[in-house]
C-alpha cells in the first residue's frame, strides 16, 4: 500500500528465547479503522510497544508518515503524529481533567524554557492556546463539566475517555488505542463505538485499535488483523474475519 500512512514489515521481537511476535506485517490507510484482536498472549502490546518505540523490533521496520521509526523514542515518535493510550490508565491523578490534556498539548508548544521562567508574553500566550484546545477536547468528549474535577475522582469510563483526549492533544494524525473499552458497561461501549467513529470523521484522524470486545471491533473497524501467538493468522473485512476457521478456532475456542 504505497499511501499507507503506517507501514510494518517483517516485524520480529523476542525476548530471550522467546518470540513475542513473527513477521508481523501490515499496512495502513489514512483514515482507516483498523483493528487488531487475538486471545490474550497472542503480542497485540507487543506490536504496539514496537509502533510506538516503547520497544525498538529485533528486526523489521515501521514506517510512519513515510519515515523509517526504528529506534525512535516514543516522544519523537509523538512529534510526527502518532499518539497512543493504554492497557491500564496512565493519568495525572491528582491533576484536574483540564490540566491532563493541556499536558498532551504542551508537546506542539512553541515556549521555550527562557519563556517559562521568565512567564514572557509568549508563555501566557502559549498557555491560553494550550488550555482553549484541551476545553475543545473535553467538550468533544463530553467531559466539560468535568474539566476542574482531579482525574482520580472521575468515573472509570471518563477517566478512560480523558486519556484518550490527552492522546488528541498531540494532535495526531494516527491514535493507538489499546483496549479502550476494557471495564466498560454495554453503553459505555457502544458511546465508544461512536466516539472513535467521530475521531475519524471529524477530527479526520486515522484510528488503530486493540480490543478484546469482538462485537465492539466487528462493529467499528473497517480491517482486521487477527494474532495467534505472535503470528498473523488472519486479515480482511469483518465478514471474512468472523467467517475465518483459523479465527474461529484460535479466538473463538472453537466455537
Amino acid at each position: 500500500m504505497s499511501d499507507a500512512i503506517l507501514q510494518t514489515q517483517s516485524l520480529v521481537m523476542r525476548f530471550g528465547g522467546l518470540t513475542a511476535v513473527k513477521e508481523f506485517t501490515c499496512a495502513i490507510a489514512p483514515l482507516e479503522l483498523f483493528g487488531i484482536i487475538g486471545p490474550n498472549g497472542a503480542g497485540k502490546t507487543t506490536v504496539f510497544n514496537m509502533l510506538t518505540g516503547v520497544y525498538t523490533p529485533t528486526t523489521g521496520d515501521v514506517h510512519f508518515a513515510g519515515k523509517r521509526v526504528n529506534g525512535m523514542q516514543p516522544p519523537s515518535i509523538a512529534k510526527l503524529g502518532m499518539s497512543r493510550t493504554f492497557q491500564n490508565i496512565r493519568l495525572f491523578d491528582e491533576l484536574s481533567a483540564l490540566e491532563n490534556v493541556m499536558a498532551g498539548a504542551h508537546m506542539r508548544g512553541h515556549e521555550n524554557l527562557f519563556d517559562a521562567l521568565l512567564r514572557t508574553g509568549r508563555h501566557f500566550r502559549e498557555e491560553a492556546r494550550q488550555r482553549e484546545r484541551a476545553y475543545k477536547l473535553l467538550e468533544f468528549m463530553g467531559l466539560e463539566e468535568r474539566a476542574g474535577l482531579a482525574a482520580r475522582n472521575l468515573p472509570y469510563g471518563d477517566r478512560r475517555r480523558l486519556e484518550i483526549a490527552r492522546a488528541l492533544a498531540t494532535e495526531p494524525s494516527l491514535i493507538c488505542l489499546d483496549e479502550p473499552a476494557a471495564g466498560m458497561n454495554p453503553n459505555e461501549k457502544q458511546g465508544l463505538a461512536t466516539l472513535i467513529r467521530r475521531i475519524r470523521d471529524e477530527l479526520k484522524v486515522t484510528v488503530l485499535l486493540i480490543e478484546h470486545d469482538m462485537q465492539l471491533v466487528m462493529g467499528l473497524c473497517e480491517r482486521i488483523q487477527v494474532l495467534d501467538y505472535g503470528e498473523t493468522i488472519a486479515c480482511g473485512p469483518p465478514r471474512e474475519i468472523q467467517s475465518n476457521e483459523r479465527v474461529i478456532e484460535a479466538y473463538l475456542g472453537g466455537a
